[in-house]
């Protein structure tokens, strides 16, 4: 494909937005269409970035001939049922993380994807970031191997918001939707599959209906070990934190920015073209479209990552 891709966002919150910020760095794309819960809110948003077809329902946008691609910033929920409306309309689909929150509806995803061979990709934006991409180089030059990942998911979220401080129409959820991003990361690195997994999770919120606290052990299959925390009760620093255990040196992660275990800065300012892991992300997306091939993080490369939320899941209610 030698043409402007033609692109349609689904969500224009907090994450919506900084696809639109990296789509902006992108040649050879444009968004074509915005789609958002409320039409004033997403209008302001459009008139911002230069979308011209605003709508509240994405049948209206996958409609539109001229659409090639949807970027999916919607609730964890919709997820994998608009993800299959994308492909049985024909369009190429990247879904931001996680990729359902059910194991069956993520199966009748990765199903589709096969029998139409179109492009599906989901948002794991950690095998993307240039701190773990650094890490990744160095697991497969031989000059590094994992023997342990130690993870803290944090933030403060006692109340329904998102990272802009609004008010969110749906609940978060720290397995579905954060300890994917570890889970799918932890074996993607490790070279190697999940063997083994357990979690105990905290009290339930009496309003929100979830646990607000969560930790979950991990074996891979070559015997490499993960653990992580996660919570949304943590009043400190916010967002997740990696530390890379190995039997050549200590890595520490912080979203784009990586330590050695004694905290001196590594430099990964040359590790791809833009420094934003959700820009790299989306470049991989386009790419993959392009090329007629099957993307990093594609859904059947991270469909084991949602075999293991399942088991987990399967445990805690079991308790």
């Amino acid at each position: 494909m030698s043409k402007t891709i033609k692109v349609a966002l689904a969500g224009a919150g907090a994450f919506g937005i900084k696809h639109l910020d990296g789509i902006k760095n992108i040649d050879g794309v444009e968004v074509v269409s915005l789609v958002g819960r409320r039409l004033d809110q997403t209008q302001e948003v459009a008139d911002k970035y230069g979308i011209k077809h605003v709508c509240t329902d994405l049948a209206d946008a996958l409609a539109l001939p001229e659409v090639d691609a949807v970027i999916l910033c919607t609730p964890t929920q919709m997820h994998a049922e608009q993800s299959i409306a994308c492909l049985k309309a024909g369009k190429h689909v990247q879904v931001e993380i996680p990729l359902a929150d059910a194991l069956k509806d993520a199966q009748e995803v990765a199903e589709l994807q096969k029998q139409t061979g179109l492009v599906a990709m989901v948002g794991h934006t950690r095998r993307f970031n240039p701190s773990h991409q650094w890490v990744h180089k160095k697991i497969e030059a031989g000059e590094f191997n994992i023997q342990q990942m130690d993870v803290q998911t944090y933030f403060f979220r006692r109340t329904n918001m998102n990272a802009l401080g609004q008010a969110r129409s749906w609940t978060d959820h720290l397995l579905w939707h954060h300890a994917a991003h570890t889970v799918d990361l932890f074996a993607y690195q490790a070279g190697s599959p999940i063997v083994k997994a357990n979690a105990v999770q905290g009290p339930i919120h009496k309003d929100l209906g979830i646990a607000m606290d969560m930790s979950i052990q991990l074996k891979a299959a070559n015997g490499a070990i993960c653990t992580l925390s996660l919570s949304f009760n943590n009043d400190g620093p916010l967002g997740t934190f990696f530390r890379y255990i190995g039997d050549t040196g200590t890595y520490l992660a912080r979203y784009d920015d990586l330590y050695t275990g004694k905290e001196e800065k590594i430099d990964v300012s040359n590790v791809d073209v833009s420094m934003n892991g959700i820009e790299l992300q989306d470049r991989e997306f386009f790419a993959a479209i392009r090329e007629g091939r099957e993307p990093n993080s594609s859904v059947q490369q991270v469909f084991n990552c949602y075999k293991v939320l399942h088991d987990l899941e399967q445990q805690l209610n079991a308790e």
